[in-house]
């Protein structure tokens, strides 16, 4: 199978005014910040983060740019940027940002006005536990290069480095992410996934689809039938399109149709990401992922997670430890009715009885031994 990874866009690039930037960023992501600096005037050097406007697609490629962390963390809460490697991606790169606003103040000045920030930015959304786990990495490097004698400046300089690091660092874990999760899968294999674990939720390449990619690589790819996810539908706008994109055959499902589709026997495996892990192996994903799960133990497909070290929260215990955000009630019905609620939890938990294995870049594992795979990275 002939893939097409090269033509997926970069969810979120760290660019600084006036060069293409240290990550590498698309074209496109390029020309935005470009013309960004066109048209506000930022200064030469000054860090800019761009991201793809995830609300746009598929009808339309649109990037977004701007030198102000306020701006993403509003991004962040409206879904512009999801996914949760991306959104810690885009709360490093906000850090950045911010750091580079506050070095003009004094020494003491400059930190509360970033420790200020980083709290926002921090919990801009509360179960993607990468965002918070990305802002407490930065600030703990902030912290030591001032206790370290570090003028602002350098601290901000600092802080542009670590968020690049931490985007080249997550590509990197996804593509390990994806060999192994390969090797569990079987030739001519069905896959079904839910929400968009791809390469928009991450820096580049993907999760649970960076095992698509690797399988579909080896030529183990058949079909990924893809869940519509409602409410949002990141699986009708983000992951069919995405896969297409690539090159790998994919159908689209509503999420009802999940159930039919297994009982014909078309799918020989589950596969999706994970927006934080609970140290007893409970995954909080996308809602509906919960359902997905319960099918899959009842046909006796595997049921697999794929996730980088950084969604293990060992702070968790279990899945009932995670904040469930709950989200506005126009995403499930526009236009209010008098006499009915609303209920829009963002994400469900599947006990760590109903997934298969853990996939990691540390390799995969029983949900019960998640916790060795933060000891290898270690």
């Amino acid at each position: 199978m002939a893939l097409n990874l090269e033509g997926l866009p970069c969810a979120v690039s760290l660019i600084r005014a006036g060069s293409r930037g240290s990550n590498g960023p698309s074209n496109a992501a390029a020309a935005t910040a470009a013309a960004f600096v066109s048209e506000e005037g930022a200064e030469p050097g000054a860090p800019l983060l761009v991201c793809l406007d995830q609300r746009a697609l598929p009808a339309a490629e649109e990037h977004l740019c701007t030198d102000d962390w306020r701006c993403a963390v509003s991004w962040v809460k409206e879904l512009a940027v999801r996914g949760a490697p991306a959104i810690g991606a885009a709360g490093a790169s906000a850090v950045a940002l911010a750091a580079h606003e506050a070095a003009s103040s004094g020494r003491e000045r400059f930190c509360e006005r970033l420790e200020e920030a980083s709290s926002v930015i921090r919990s801009a959304r509360p179960t993607a536990v990468n965002l918070a786990w990305a802002v407490d990495r930065c600030m703990e490097s902030a912290e030591a290069l001032v206790r370290n004698g570090a003028a602002p400046d350098g601290v901000a300089s600092a802080l542009f480095d670590e968020a690049c690091a931490i985007m080249r660092e997550d590509e990197a874990a996804n593509r390990r992410i994806g060999a192994f999760g390969s090797e569990l899968l079987p030739q001519g294999c069905s896959v079904l996934t839910h929400c968009n674990a791809g390469s928009l939720a991450t820096s580049f390449y993907g999760t649970a689809l960076g095992v698509v990619y690797a399988a579909a690589d080896a030529g183990k790819i058949r079909m990924v039938f893809a869940d519509e996810t409602r409410p949002v539908c990141q699986g009708s706008r983000l992951t069919a399109w995405e896969l297409a994109r690539a090159g790998v055959p994919v159908t689209l499902i509503c999420d009802d149709m999940a159930a039919s589709v297994m009982a014909a026997g078309k799918v020989d495996a589950v596969v999706v990401g994970a927006d934080r892990i609970a140290s007893n192996g409970d995954v909080a994903n996308k809602i509906g992922t919960l359902g997905v799960a319960v099918l899959a133990r009842h046909f006796g497909i595997p049921f697999y997670v794929a996730a980088p070290t950084s969604t293990v929260d060992p702070a968790a215990p279990v899945g009932s430890a995670i904040p469930i955000e709950e989200r506005a009630t126009a995403e499930v019905l526009p236009q209010p009715m008098d006499g009915v609620e609303v209920f829009n939890p963002a994400f469900d938990v599947t006990p760590a009885h109903l997934v298969t294995a853990i996939i990691t870049e540390a390799g995969a594992f029983r949900p019960r031994d998640v916790l060795q795979a933060l000891r290898q990275e270690d």
